[in-house]
C-alpha cells in the first residue's frame, strides 16, 4: 500500500480539531462530543445507547424467563408477562439488532475501510443520531403512559382497541425509521463517492459489502413500515378502515405490510453480521476469503430475496394455496446465499493458519449457531410443517438462533476485534474466552429446549403451560443466568480495557485489513495521508511485512529498555 499527500480543501471534520490527532483528544470537553460531525466519536455514541437497549432487553427477557420457571404465577400475573415480552421485542429489535452493527461499528469503520475521511453527509450523521435518541425518548415516554402487551409487532385488530401507548410506541418506531434510512443513504454515497484511488468495487471489504447490502434494504424497506405505522395511527383516531374489519378494512392487510418490511429488517439485522464475520475469519485465518466475488453477491442476493419471502409469516393466515406454495419456494430460495456464505467461510478455515484469539472463538460460534437457525427456518418454510409449527416455541427458537446466534454472537465477535482500534487498548483474553463459552453454553441451554417444546405443541407467548413443557422451561431459564452471566462478564472485560488496559499497537492481530493500516486509535482525520491502494483488503501474500506487523515489539522495547536500566 502506497500513499500521496492529503489534497488541497477539507472535509467538515477539520472544523472539529486537529486531523492528524487522535480522534479521542482532538476536540475535549462533553459538548463537543454532542455537536461532533467525526463518524467515530457518533459511532460510539450509536455504541453506548444501542449497549442501554441490549441491557434494558436483555432484563425484560430474563424477567420473561423468570415467570415461567414454573407454572402458573411466579413473579407477576398474565397482563404484566405481556407487557414483558412485548417491551423485550421492542427494545431488541427496534432500539438494539436494527442499528447494532451498522450505526456503530459501520459508521466508525466504513469511512476508513475505503480510506474516507469521513461519511459523505457529516451533519446529517449525527442528524440521524438525534432522531435515534428523538425515537428512544417517544418509546420510553409510552411505557411510562402504560406498557404496550400488543407483541412487538403491532398486529390489527388488538392494537387498535387497547390503550394510546400502543399508538405512541408505533409512533416512537416511525421515527427510528427516519434514522435508519439516513443512516443507510450516507453509506451508499459514501462507498459510491468517497473510495480512495485503488480501492475498486472488487477491492471493497466484505464488511463494505455487507453494510452497502443492508443500506439499500434500510432506504427501500424502512418507509413500507412507516406508511404502515402512519396508517394504524390513522386507523386509531381518524376509522378511516383500512384494518378495522368492523369499516370494511382487513387486519391480515396490516400483516402484509409490516411482513414486507419486517422480513427485510431480518436481513438488515443479520447481513451486517455476517459482514463483520468475514472480516474475522479473514484475519484469524491469515488468508483471503473464499470465493470473495460469491461471498459479495451473496449479501446483495440476500437484500434482493429478503423482499420476496415476506408472505412465509402467513401460511396459516388465509393466503391462496398458489400464493403460499410460491411463497414456500422462494423461502427455500433465500438459502442459497446463505449457504454460500456458510461454506465459502468453511473452505478458508480448511487449513488456514487458524489463530484461536476471542473474536476467532464468536466467528466459529456464528457459523455453528446460525447454521442451526437457517437449517431450523426449512422446517418453518415447509407448508405441511409449518400448519403445526406456526406461533410455537420452534418459531422462537429459530428467530432467536438467526438474531441471538448470528448477529448478536458477531457484533460480540466484533467488538473483541475493533476494540483496541477504537480505544487505543488491549482487553484480557483469557475473560473474553471465558465469556465466549459461557455466551455459547448458556444461549444453548436457553433455545434448544425450545424446538424440542414448540415440536410437541407449546405455544409462544402463553402466560402459563402443560405440566410437560415444565421441565424445558425450567433448563431455558437456568441456561438464561448462564447466558446473561457470560454477557455481563463480556461487558466489564470491554470496560476492563478501556479504563486500564495495556495500550494497543497499531496492529494486535496481524490483518492486513484497511482499517488496521492507520494510528491506533485513528487520527482524526483517519489518516495522515490519502491512501493509495494496491491491494486487495484480504491479499496476505501481497502485504509487505510492515504492513502485517503486530507492532507488540514497539509497544515491549520501552519496557524492556526500562528494566535493563
Amino acid at each position: 500500500m502506497a500513499a500521496i499527500e492529503i489534497p488541497a480543501g477539507g472535509h467538515a471534520v477539520d472544523a472539529h480539531g486537529d486531523p492528524h490527532e487522535n480522534y479521542l483528544k482532538a476536540k475535549r470537553g462533553i459538548g463537543s462530543w454532542f455537536v461532533t460531525l467525526d463518524h467515530k466519536r457518533i459511532g460510539l455514541m450509536y455504541l453506548t445507547m444501542v449497549s442501554l437497549a441490549f441491557l434494558v432487553g436483555g432484563v425484560f427477557a430474563l424477567l420473561v424467563r423468570l415467570e415461567l420457571f414454573t407454572r402458573g404465577k411466579t413473579i407477576v400475573d398474565g397482563e404484566t408477562y405481556n407487557r414483558f415480552f412485548t417491551l423485550h421485542g421492542a427494545a431488541m429489535v427496534f432500539l438494539f439488532i436494527i442499528p447494532s452493527v451498522p450505526a456503530s461499528l459501520g459508521n466508525f469503520f466504513l469511512p476508513i475501510m475505503i480510506g474516507a475521511k469521513d461519511v459523505a453527509f457529516p451533519r446529517v450523521n449525527l442528524l440521524s443520531f438525534y432522531i435515534y435518541l428523538a425515537g428512544v425518548a417517544i418509546l420510553l415516554t409510552s411505557i411510562i403512559m402504560g406498557a404496550v402487551d400488543t407483541g412487538w409487532t403491532f398486529y390489527t385488530p388488538y392494537s387498535l382497541q387497547t390503550g394510546n401507548s400502543a399508538i405512541s410506541m408505533t409512533f416512537g418506531v416511525f421515527v427510528l425509521g427516519f434514522s435508519s434510512i439516513l443512516t443507510g443513504l450516507n453509506f451508499l454515497v459514501t462507498v459510491h463517492t468517497m473510495r480512495a484511488p485503488g480501492i475498486t468495487w472488487t477491492r471493497l471489504p466484505l464488511f463494505v459489502w455487507g453494510m452497502y447490502a443492508t443500506s439499500l434494504m434500510q432506504v427501500l424497506a424502512t418507509p413500507v413500515l412507516a406508511i404502515t405505522l402512519l396508517l394504524l395511527i390513522a386507523e386509531r383516531y381518524f376509522g378511516i378502515g383500512v384494518f378495522d374489519p368492523k369499516l370494511g378494512g382487513d387486519p391480515v392487510l396490516f400483516q402484509h405490510f409490516f411482513w414486507f418490511y419486517s422480513h427485510p429488517a431480518v436481513y438488515i439485522m443479520i447481513v451486517p453480521g455476517m459482514a463483520v464475520n468475514s472480516e474475522l475469519i479473514a484475519t484469524f485465518t491469515r488468508r483471503n476469503i473464499f470465493g470473495y466475488f460469491a461471498v459479495a453477491m451473496s449479501s446483495l442476493g440476500l437484500a434482493l430475496l429478503g423482499f420476496l419471502v415476506w408472505g412465509h409469516h402467513l401460511f396459516v393466515a388465509g393466503m391462496s394455496e398458489f400464493a403460499t406454495v410460491l411463497f414456500s419456494a422462494l423461502t427455500f430460495l433465500v438459502a442459497i446465499p446463505s449457504g454460500v456464505k456458510i461454506f465459502n467461510w468453511t473452505a478458508t478455515i480448511y487449513k488456514g493458519s487458524v489463530v484461536w484469539a476471542s473474536p476467532m472463538l464468536y466467528a466459529m460460534g456464528f457459523i455453528f449457531l446460525f447454521t442451526i437457525g437457517g437449517l431450523t427456518g426449512l422446517f418453518l418454510g415447509t407448508l405441511s410443517v409449518d400448519v403445526h409449527l406456526t406461533d410455537t416455541y420452534f418459531v422462537v427458537a429459530h428467530f432467536h438462533y438467526v438474531m441471538m446466534g448470528g448477529t448478536v454472537i458477531a457484533f460480540l465477535g466484533g467488538l473483541l476485534y475493533w476494540w483496541p482500534k477504537m480505544t487505543g487498548k488491549m482487553h484480557d483474553e483469557g475473560k473474553a474466552k471465558i465469556g465466549f463459552w459461557l455466551v455459547f453454553i448458556g444461549f444453548n441451554v436457553v433455545f434448544m429446549p425450545q424446538f424440542i417444546m414448540g415440536s410437541r405443541g407449546m405455544p409462544r407467548r402463553y402466560y402459563d403451560y402443560l405440566p410437560q413443557y415444565e421441565i424445558f422451561h425450567k433448563i431455558s431459564t437456568v441456561g438464561s443466568w448462564i447466558l446473561a452471566a457470560g454477557l455481563f462478564l463480556t461487558a466489564y472485560v470491554l470496560l476492563e480495557a478501556l479504563m486500564k488496559g495495556k495500550k494497543a499497537p497499531r496492529n494486535p492481530w496481524g490483518s492486513a485489513g484497511y482499517e488496521w493500516m492507520t494510528d491506533t486509535p485513528p487520527c482524526l482525520a483517519n489518516f495522515h495521508e490519502t491512501p493509495v491502494i494496491t491491494r486487495g483488503p484480504y491479499d496476505y501474500h501481497l502485504a509487505t511485512p510492515e504492513e502485517l506487523a503486530t507492532g507488540w515489539d514497539e509497544i515491549d522495547a520501552p519496557k524492556a529498555k526500562a528494566k535493563k536500566d
